[in-house]
């Protein structure tokens, strides 16, 4: 599995996001590039602690889901949404690139932490399992959107 921790696939990561352009057809979805763009964020803002999203402890998603985040398996098409990453809000396409942008840069210069706080939701994740869930992310809604 890939991680946004390996060099080769961070680069790809921005390439994909670079090639990414506001007339980009998404493939499946409700969302704009915009709005995936914006709703994309919120995962590395769980990760960098940068917004607190409310979530609590959820033992029997921790126990069904946690895996799923991390393995092999790519993310199925139209896969439901967490309520607190649904983006229905318009979004400025610029704007959520800059800021998705802005943090892959704080991600990459985290790259040497070792040590990451638990997620509020899922509990602990090694750091190779939080840079292959961010990937897997990404690499989801690039492809919603044919990058």
């Amino acid at each position: 599995m890939k991680s946004l921790f390996d060099t080769e696939a961070l680069s790809d990561t921005r390439n994909r996001l670079n090639n990414l352009s506001e007339s980009s057809e998404k493939q499946w979805g409700k969302m704009t590039a915009g709005q995936m763009l914006h709703h994309c964020q919120g995962p590395f803002n769980i990760m960098l602690e940068k917004v607190d999203y409310g979530l609590k402890p959820n033992f029997l998603a921790k126990l069904f889901f946690k895996k799923m985040f991390y393995n092999d398996t790519p993310y199925r098409k139209n896969l439901p949404t967490a309520k607190f990453l649904k983006e229905a809000d318009p979004r400025d396409f610029n704007t959520e690139k800059q800021k998705l942008n802005e943090l892959l840069d704080e991600f990459e210069s985290q790259r040497n932490r070792e040590e990451w706080k638990a997620h509020p939701g899922f509990g602990y994740f090694t750091k190779q399992q939080w840079g292959q869930m961010q990937y897997k992310h990404l690499d989801h809604h690039f492809r919603q959107f044919g990058v």
